[in-house]
């Protein structure tokens, strides 16, 4: 029978003690796989290298830093309502609000911007941060112009010919990239680098001129002609003659090879059922078991393709017997994949289920091609889409914001359904009743922007100026999409009041200033814990490393914004797990004074110090909570990161410094004396 604590908030055995421990221990493994995944995915790369296990490398993206720390613009624009209704202004300073923030994601690429408006008297104000832009014109200059709104329908005109003169035009300079080839194998033969005739005369601008032409390990899938040729010659080698391989010339300089990937090759023959995916079968689940074990009674490798032809549910198996050529891993689904990398070469597994149905799978064989690195100049033909662009799927009706009165949130009276309603001038009711009386059973596309926000269909011709778009909204979605009609419909011009640029280097600065400061807010809070408090304090440091990593894992999978007031937050934080430890001690202290045994004694501080720190975290998360509902930018990025430090330490404080402090005050006998927290010697 094992020894048990007998404290007075109940019984705790060793054994309830040791498995929290290893939770505890496994959720720190957790969080510094998430936080510093660099080092985990070092050996991953090198089990990979030599076992050839095919393990997923861990995501290693950094945290999202504002724009105080990672540099960037910080612009305040007022927006011009002078000619909107004032009923309708809120909405539509709100709409292009939307609008900047759409467009400073997708045309900037900015993935955390903050854009906000405020209210000054009669003046709307919008204030946008844009962490980690360093072309601030370009910016301005994108986010000034006013929403576009068009109505567009589906666009059936195909692209227009060539020209003869184009078609000449297009045929001389193909042309000429024979002689253009000609004069790049001069320059190589007089000794001019490769790297240097590349960035004088290569087309591959996007891929390899940057990289002196690098196109790096290519497999005969990628590039079938210019694989076939490094096949054949050694490093080092120049191909004599350019690779005409039908887009262009390439004069091919061969690198290095090594070993690719794994690839095998098999068949399958698939029995779906009803409800499995893309399945168009009557057959039950049990029904479709039952054929493909008749068949696999059958089957061999002799007859397997004539089977899967006449028996496959997969679309295009008559044909193909079922064959899949060769594929490498983590190209079939889990279950597929398994079975086949499992199995031996030329046997027949299954029946294997999959998200599709029931397979039986035939490995063929496995190989493992070479890969080999080249570099080439290539010389680009002028293709027919250069000179005519493909036909675009939409074209612009006529209809714009301009002819949009408003756009407004309503509900069916019969269903109750969420709608959006949409109110035309009288020339946008012309333009409507024309557009929808030809697209009767079609869709008409309404962008803004340039990019789609709904693609509703027409149900019939729409006369009367006024028309609803339904579907299955939802109040949020419904007034989303209401108020990014109102900002096209309303354009409100917007007028730069003033911007300021933060360069890297001060972001950067102020980073590693911060750090710094963390850091050592940390270590003198350590010193202090175990001096003062000896062993106590000492495992409560290792409670307190644990907090600091658990509150960086949050941080990076929520994907919080830190700016320079979150990490003074996170301080703060750090300040209240510590304070809780140090109410747990005092406590200690006080009960081993009254006369109480060591484990009866931690039992009793835990339990009688909880309800003050109790108290302490939740006035603090109250305030944590007002300051982000009232607050505004950094003030909510203080509280955001205060309120989640007050959660994580009640977690650390309570739970896992005291999991720790059983664990190894189970190691002292209750007649030893407790030096360990100072000053006299305390004893049972």
């Amino acid at each position: 029978m094992s020894k048990k604590f007998r404290p007075t908030g109940g019984t705790v055995t060793k054994a309830s003690v040791r498995s929290k421990f290893y939770g505890i221990i496994a959720l720190a493994i957790f969080c510094l796989l998430v936080v510093m995944p660099t080092y985990a995915n070092r050996g991953i790369d090198l089990i990979n290298k030599k076992a050839n296990l095919g393990i997923p490398r861990l995501p290693d993206t950094g945290f999202n830093l504002g724009l105080d720390l990672q540099g960037g613009a910080h612009l305040i624009y007022e927006a011009k309502t002078e000619k909107i209704p004032s009923g309708d202004v809120a909405s539509a300073v709100e709409g292009v609000r939307d609008v900047i923030e759409r467009r400073v994601r997708g045309g900037l690429g900015v993935s955390e911007p903050m854009v906000q408006t405020t209210r000054i008297a009669n003046s709307y104000r919008i204030m946008v941060d844009l962490p980690g832009v360093t072309d601030v014109n370009q910016a301005i200059k994108m986010i000034g112009e006013t929403p576009i709104l068009e109505f567009k329908e589906v666009n059936n005109e195909p692209a227009r010919d060539l020209t003869e003169q184009e078609k000449k035009d297009m045929d001389a300079y193909n042309e000429s990239l024979k002689a253009k080839a000609k004069a790049a194998y001069k320059d190589l033969s007089v000794g001019v680098p490769f790297q240097v005739v590349v960035s004088e005369k290569s087309d591959d601008v996007t891929s390899t001129r940057k990289a002196g032409g690098d196109l790096g390990f290519i497999t005969e899938k990628d590039y079938p002609l210019l694989y076939a040729w490094a096949k054949t010659v050694k490093d080092g080698t120049l191909n004599n003659i350019a690779i005409n391989d039908g887009l262009g010339f390439n004069i091919v300089k061969r690198i290095g090879e090594k070993d690719g990937e794994t690839e095998i090759s098999a068949s399958h023959l698939l029995i779906c059922y009803t409800g499995a995916q893309g399945c168009t079968s009557t057959s039950t689940k049990e029904q479709a078991l039952a054929k493909i074990n008749d068949i696999k009674s059958k089957i061999n490798t002799l007859n397997f393709s004539v089977l899967a032809k006449l028996n496959s549910t997969e679309p295009g198996a008559d044909t193909s017997g079922g064959d899949l050529g060769f594929f490498k891993k983590g190209q079939m689904v889990p279950e597929f994949e398994n079975a086949v990398w499992n199995a031996a070469t030329n046997t027949i597994v299954g029946p294997i289920e999959t998200q599709f149905g029931y397979h039986l799978i035939y490995r063929k064989v496995a190989r493992t091609q070479k890969v080999y690195d080249v570099a080439r100049i290539f010389l680009r033909f002028r293709q027919k889409s250069d000179i005519v662009p493909p036909a675009e799927g939409w074209k612009f009706s006529g209809l714009s914001g301009k002819q949009l009165k408003r756009a407004e949130v309503t509900t069916d009276n019969q269903t109750g359904q969420v709608q959006v309603s949409l109110q035309f001038n009288d020339e946008g009711t012309k333009l409507f009743a024309e557009i929808t009386g030809r697209n009767v059973g079609k869709q008409v596309a309404i962008y803004l922007d340039g990019q789609p926000i709904s693609i509703p269909r027409v149900n019939e011709a729409i006369t009367g100026g006024s028309a609803v778009i339904n579907g299955s909204f939802s109040i949020t979605e419904a007034k989303l999409l209401s108020q990014r009609l109102n900002s096209g419909a309303l354009p409100v011009p917007v007028e730069l009041l003033s911007q300021q640029k933060v360069d890297a280097t001060l972001g950067a600065d102020s980073l590693q200033k911060s750090f710094k400061a963390g850091i050592a807010g940390l270590i003198l809070v350590m010193i202090f814990m175990t001096l003062y408090y000896r062993l106590p304090g000492l495992l409560s440091v290792g409670s307190l490393l644990l907090y600091t990593v658990l509150n960086l894992a949050i941080f990076k999978l929520l994907g919080v914004t830190l700016t320079l007031s979150g990490i003074a937050g996170f301080i703060l934080s750090i300040g209240m797990a510590v304070d809780a430890n140090v109410l747990v001690f005092e406590r200690l202290k006080e009960e081993l004074r009254a006369g109480k045994s060591l484990k009866a004694a931690m039992e009793e501080a835990f339990l009688r110090a909880w309800p003050s720190i109790r108290d302490g975290h939740v006035t603090t998360l109250i305030s944590s909570l007002v300051l982000v509902w009232f607050g505004s930018g950094f003030v909510q990025g203080f509280a955001v990161v205060l309120g989640t430090g007050v959660l994580v330490s009640l977690f650390t404080a309570v739970t896992i410094t005291r999991t720790i402090m059983r664990l190894v005050l189970g190691w002292f006998g209750e007649g030893r004396p407790l030096f360990f927290l100072g000053g006299k010697s305390v004893t049972k």
